[in-house]
């Protein structure tokens, strides 16, 4: 009987890696990753964030290279290899929708909507995303990585415009959060609420989308100048002409989402079973 048991767990050990490492990314900012300490603090933050074994997670590192590319053309900022210290997980079982935790403790600007609205500008409406950091950061770097992982667990590369895109979604969030004083949770349910606009009407015109902003700040009592009713509307334009190249990355997520969402469910099943057998086998050596 103890040879059956044996048998069973073996089996099951087998079977766990095939699945649990399916749909499931992390990317490590390059400073953290060549910080063994900062790196073991990263990782415990992602394991205490999911029921999945970390430990067969693909695993890839952002580097300085990939996040200037990006953000240079953007904000005009540049990073030292010192300065990519933001990592993210990304598991796409996750089917309700998209989740965004971020680690508060750490990550200092970008917040989980202003992540999820970035995200919606590249197609991504579901998955289960983490973002934290060894040390403090804005944050606003670590959507490279985020993006990253997405491209990993995927197959297939997002468009740079789309990247683009959503790299000035989140600079542009973050801006109007500093000069205006308001919450970034309230500039990012601003920008949630004129982007479901245009993508549910497809406008890609700057100046109507200014007028929406301008009419859902006001609704929300938040004093926009000119300026930056322009900005938010040229952010959100850009996106917005970014969906017609994305068209082969939504397939794939769609289809790299249904693989994922069935492999974690059958490991699932098999635990149940296996358990339960277990369970079985347990009462009947007993007896």
């Amino acid at each position: 009987m103890k040879k059956i048991l044996i048998g069973i767990l073996v089996v099951l050990m087998a079977l766990t890696p095939i699945y649990s490492a399916s749909g499931l990314v992390i990317t490590l900012g390059e400073a953290t990753d060549a910080n063994p300490a900062w790196k073991n603090t990263v990782m415990n933050y992602f394991k205490s964030n999911t029921d999945k074994n970390i430990s067969n997670a693909t695993t890839r590192v952002i580097t300085t290279s990939e996040v200037n590319l990006i953000s240079q053309n953007i904000s005009g900022q540049t990073y030292s290899a010192s300065e990519i210290v933001s990592c993210a997980m990304v598991d796409l079982s996750y089917s309700p929708g998209i989740k965004v935790v971020v680690d508060k403790s750490k990550i200092t600007l970008v917040t989980p909507k202003m992540y999820e609205n970035a995200l919606k500008s590249t197609g991504i409406n579901n998955g289960y995303v983490v973002v934290t950091s060894p040390v403090s950061a804005t944050g606003e770097s670590a959507l490279a990585g985020v993006l990253k992982s997405y491209e990993i667990a995927v197959g297939t590369p997002i468009p740079d415009n789309a990247k683009k895109a959503a790299t000035q979604e989140i600079y542009t969030q973050s801006s109007i959060a500093n000069q205006t004083n308001q919450s970034a949770d309230q500039i990012a349910l601003l920008f949630e609420k004129v982007q479901n606009e245009v993508q549910n009407n497809n406008i890609t015109n700057v100046t109507q989308i200014q007028t929406i902003v301008v009419n859902v700040a006001n609704n929300m009592n938040i004093n926009l100048t000119d300026q930056q009713a322009q900005q938010i509307a040229t952010s959100l334009s850009n996106a917005q002409q970014a969906q017609g190249s994305l068209t082969e990355f939504k397939n794939s997520l769609n289809n790299a989402t249904q693989q994922a969402t069935q492999s974690s469910g059958i490991i699932n099943q098999i635990w149940t079973y296996l358990q339960s057998l277990f369970t079985s086998l347990q009462g009947l050596a007993g007896q």
